[in-house]
């Protein structure tokens, strides 16, 4: 598990594709359990230790994470979360090169997504469909490859896998994503996206504080990421 900020608060860790952020029917030991494991031995805490979960990645999906370690930030990341403000979080996403579609510029989206449970899937509806919510992102493609191009998303609301489907529907799947009209698998089972960085107001101190997940060790991803800083 890798940290990235800590401090008696709050704590934020970098997501592998291969883990699960709260408990499901798999019985697999999820992240938050990890979590409280390395805060219990880090500071030698006598009995239960408090890890508040403040949002979600999907599995196959990689970055950043944020824990409340005490009930007030949880109440107040939740709350901000809640109301997208005072934070914002950003998204770095692999999908198959489509310069018809892909703009250096900003491209905003909007849909509305239902979801259903049984197919643990999302499809794009018409606005007024029963139980359909409103899913609105925004992208713009920051690096590219001969084969792929790497988008940077950010998110105006929080649907289930809300960018997954949105960028589906415009003939981009992510790479990987099987689910939602990739060709193929990647190797690690995962996802090519990536929560790159969170920005927002410290629940506690007020402080401006800016988490960046480093990208997972694959060479396609190093070579996007590069490009991009150039």
């Amino acid at each position: 598990m890798q940290v990235l900020y800590e401090d008696n608060h709050i704590i934020a860790v970098s997501k592998t594709c291969h883990e699960i952020v709260q408990g499901d029917k798999t019985g697999d030991t999820p992240l938050s359990d990890i979590v409280k494991a390395y805060i219990k031995e880090k500071y030698q805490k006598p009995g239960e230790v408090f890890l508040g979960v403040t949002h979600r990645l999907d599995r196959p999906t990689t970055g950043v994470v944020l824990f409340a370690r005490t009930s007030k930030a949880l109440t107040r990341l939740n709350k901000m979360f809640q109301s997208h403000e005072q934070i914002c979080k950003t998204y770095w996403a692999i999908v198959e090169k489509n310069d018809k579609l892909l703009s250096d510029e900003a491209i905003r989206l909007e849909h509305y997504l239902w979801r259903n449970e049984k197919q643990n899937k999302s499809f794009v509806v018409k606005s007024g469909t029963k139980d359909a919510k409103r899913a609105v992102l925004s992208y713009r493609a920051i690096a590219r490859g001969d084969r792929y191009t790497l988008l940077e998303i950010n998110l105006e609301t929080g649907r289930h896998h809300q960018i997954r489907c949105q960028l589906a529907a415009i003939g981009c799947p992510i790479k990987g994503d099987l689910k939602y009209g990739a060709k193929r698998s990647n190797p690690d089972g995962g996802i090519s996206l990536h929560a790159r960085k969170i920005e927002f107001v410290h629940p506690v101190s007020k402080q401006q504080l800016s988490i960046i997940a480093p990208v997972p060790d694959d060479t396609l991803w190093h070579t996007l990421e590069q490009q991009s800083m150039g």
